[in-house]
C-alpha cells in the first residue's frame, strides 16, 4: 500500500469521524445492532474461520453469539447514555470558595480509533470486536489492521459490516479494513489517528507502544499482552477437591490448545501433592488440536523445548505434530518444579507459553510462598485462589488475595481464568506487562471509556454545549447537578 493510500484513508475516517461523532445515541446503537444482526446471519464465516485457523466449529459458533453479544450490550450502554458521565455545575455567586461560573463536562469521542486485531479469537477480539464495538459505541470512527492469520475472514466481516453501518444510516467509511504490518505502523503513526488499541504479544505491543509515545504528538495505546495467570491451591483444598482441581486445571490449559491470554500457565501446588498420575491420565485424554498458523505453530515449539529442557520433572510430554504446511497439532505439555528450582530458573520458565503448556510448581509452606509471588508474577490478567470452604476467613488467604489484588485485573476464588464474562463489571487487564495500562479494560462495558476524553466547557451559551450538557438534555442523558 502506498503512501498515497495510506493519506486517503486516514482523510476518509476523518471524515466519516466528524459525522459519525455527532450521531445521536439511538441512531449509533441502531447501527451497532445491525451489524450484530449481519454477523448472526452470515452463514459462510463460520467456514471462512475454521479454513484459517482450525478452532473447531463449535468454538468459532459460541465465538460469533459472544461478538454479536458485545455488540448489542454495547448498544444498550449507549443508549443508557451514563458512560457520558455528564457532569453540571450552574453558576452560583454564592459558593462557599467565591462566586463559580457556569461549568459543565462530559466525555466526548476521542478521535479516529486504529484497531489492531488479535489472531485468537477471530472475531471477539478481531474486526468487529470488543475494541471496534467499544469505539463504534464511543463514536469513534474505526481503521481495523487485519491479522494475518485470518484476512479473508477479515475481508468478509469488514464488509458486512460496513453494509450494516451505511445501511443503519452511518457515513461510508465509518469501519475500515488495511492488511499488512507496514501499513499498520504508518497509520500509527499519522496524525489523524488518535487512540490505538492491540491485542497480542508482548513483544507487539511494547513495540507498537513505543512508536504511539514517540509520536510528535503521543496518543493513547492500550495495549491487551501477554499474562502467566499464577493459581495457588492450598493443602485444604486438595484435600478438599483434588480431582475437580485436576480436571479443571487440565482442561483450561488445553481449552482452544491452549492459545488464551487468561490460560493458567502456573498452578503451584503442596509439595507432596501426588497428583502426577492424574495429571497426566488427564492430560492423555485430550485430542490433538491445531494451532492458529505456522507463525505461533513456530514459536509454541521453540517455547516448549525451552521449558522441557529448563523443568526437572515431565508430568506429560505432550506432541507436536507438523504437516506439511507448516501448521502444528498439539496435545498437552505439562512440567513440574519446585518453588526453588522456578527461582533458579525464572528467565527460561517465567515468560508465557502460548499453546497447552502449563508449569506445576510445588512449594512448602503458604505463608513461605505469597511474598514470592510479587517477585516472580508482577503483572497479570488474572490470579486465582483455591482454598477450602471454611478457609475463607483465613487471614493467609486474605493476604494472598490482597497482593493478587495489587498484580492482577481479576482475581478468583475458585475456578479457572479463561471463559472471560462479557459483562458490565468484567475487568480485562492488569499491570504490565499483561497490559500498556492497568486501569482500563478490553472487555465489558466499561471498555468504551478508553476511546472517550473529558472536556469542560465554561459560562458557554446553551447552543455552543453538546447535547448531553444542555438543558432541554435532547438525547435524554443522564445529568448530574450541582454536586459538592
Amino acid at each position: 500500500m502506498s503512501t498515497t493510500d495510506i493519506e486517503d484513508i486516514a482523510r476518509r475516517t476523518q471524515e466519516a469521524h466528524a459525522v459519525f461523532s455527532r450521531t445521536a445515541p439511538e441512531a449509533r446503537a441502531r447501527a451497532l445492532t445491525a451489524v450484530a444482526d449481519a454477523l448472526e446471519a452470515d452463514g459462510e464465516v463460520v467456514a471462512i474461520a475454521q479454513a484459517e485457523t482450525g478452532l473447531t466449529e463449535a468454538r468459532l459458533a459460541g465465538e460469533i453469539k459472544r461478538t454479536a453479544y458485545q455488540l448489542w450490550a454495547f448498544a444498550e450502554t449507549v443508549r443508557d447514555g451514563e458512560y457520558l458521565d455528564a457532569r453540571i455545575d450552574t453558576a452560583d455567586p454564592d459558593f462557599p470558595l467565591g462566586p463559580r461560573p457556569d461549568v459543565r463536562r462530559c466525555l466526548l469521542p476521542a478521535g479516529p480509533v486504529l484497531n489492531f486485531a488479535a489472531s485468537n479469537f477471530p472475531f471477539a477480539f478481531s474486526v468487529l470486536g470488543g475494541d471496534t464495538a467499544a469505539a463504534l459505541a464511543a463514536g469513534c470512527a474505526v481503521v481495523v489492521k487485519a491479522h494475518p492469520g485470518h484476512p479473508q475472514l477479515s475481508d468478509r466481516c469488514a464488509a458486512l459490516a460496513s453494509r450494516a453501518l451505511t445501511g443503519a444510516g452511518m457515513p461510508p467509511d465509518t469501519l475500515q479494513l488495511v492488511h499488512g504490518q507496514d501499513e499498520g505502523v504508518d497509520l500509527l503513526r499519522h496524525p489523524a489517528i488518535r487512540v490505538a488499541t492491540f491485542t497480542g504479544s508482548v513483544r507487539g505491543g511494547r513495540a507498537l507502544a513505543d512508536i504511539a509515545a514517540a509520536r510528535p504528538d503521543p496518543i493513547p495505546f492500550f495495549g491487551e499482552l501477554g499474562s502467566l495467570n499464577p493459581v495457588v491451591v492450598t493443602p485444604a483444598a486438595l484435600r478438599e477437591r483434588a480431582d475437580d482441581i485436576v480436571s479443571g486445571y487440565v482442561t483450561s490449559v488445553s481449552g482452544s490448545a491452549g492459545q488464551l491470554c487468561t490460560k493458567p500457565g502456573f498452578l503451584f501446588v503442596p509439595a507432596g501433592h501426588g497428583l502426577d498420575d492424574a495429571l497426566r491420565g488427564a492430560a492423555e485424554r485430550v485430542a490433538e488440536h491445531r494451532l492458529l498458523n505456522p507463525s505461533i505453530s513456530q514459536g509454541y515449539q521453540q517455547r516448549r523445548t525451552q521449558v522441557l529442557d529448563a523443568a526437572a520433572t515431565v508430568v506429560a510430554e505432550g506432541a507436536v505434530r507438523v504437516d506439511e504446511n507448516d501448521n502444528a497439532w498439539a496435545t498437552p505439555t505439562l512440567v513440574r518444579v519446585t518453588l526453588d528450582e522456578l527461582i533458579a530458573h525464572r528467565d527460561e520458565l517465567l515468560e508465557e507459553s502460548f499453546g497447552p503448556l502449563s508449569v506445576v510448581v510445588e512449594y512448602d509452606e503458604l505463608g513461605a510462598l505469597v511474598p514470592r509471588l510479587a517477585e516472580l508474577f508482577p503483572g497479570n490478567l488474572t490470579a486465582t485462589v483455591h482454598c477450602a470452604s471454611d478457609e475463607v476467613s483465613d487471614p493467609q488467604i486474605a493476604q494472598l488475595v490482597q497482593l493478587f489484588a495489587q498484580h492482577a485485573g481479576r482475581v478468583l476464588i475458585g475456578g479457572w481464568p479463561t471463559g472471560v464474562a462479557v459483562t458490565a463489571a468484567m475487568q480485562h487487564g492488569g499491570p504490565w506487562p499483561s497490559t500498556t495500562n492497568d486501569t482500563n479494560t478490553s472487555v465489558g462495558s466499561a471498555a468504551i471509556t478508553r476511546l472517550l476524553r473529558p472536556v469542560a466547557f465554561q459560562s458557554a451559551p446553551q447552543e455552543l454545549l453538546p447535547e448531553p450538557l444542555r438543558d432541554d438534555n435532547p438525547w435524554g442523558v443522564p445529568q448530574r447537578r450541582d454536586l459538592p
